[in-house]
């Protein structure tokens, strides 16, 4: 798959990072798994929504689009869906993307992104 299309899948998904209970806070900086990219992710809109904005991105994964959404929000407003988990959508090149993440722990997201049938899940860590 395209790196930029996994990023969008993956930048939609910290942006639907799990609301503060008893795994903790989401706002701060994430990193892939990968270690191919970095996000900052806020509270925003009626402070109870997550947005998440591209920070950094590795030299191998600096591409024309992935440079494109570099240092801008990528999700605005995602939305609580349970302990730990919220919801969203992410308009990218077109498509819509639909995600949940579950924070795990203090320093771990798990996250599902999809696209109809297409899913891919991610880990972001703690930086």
């Amino acid at each position: 798959m395209h790196l930029a299309k996994s990023l969008a899948i993956a930048l939609t998904m910290v942006g639907l990072a799990s609301a503060p209970a008893l795994a903790g806070d989401p706002t701060g900086n994430w990193q892939s798994n990968t270690g191919e990219s970095r996000y900052n992710v806020t509270y925003c809109g009626d402070g109870a929504q997550i947005c998440a904005k591209l920070t950094w991105l590795r030299e191998d994964a600096q591409t024309k689009d992935n440079l494109a959404l570099l240092n801008s929000y990528v999700v605005k407003g995602a939305v609580p869906a349970g302990e730990d988990s919220w919801e969203g959508n992410l308009a990218y090149e077109g498509d819509v993307y639909a995600g949940q993440v579950t924070m795990v722990s203090e320093d771990t997201m798990k996250l599902k992104g999809c696209q109809g049938m297409f899913c891919k899940s991610m880990s972001f860590s703690r930086v």
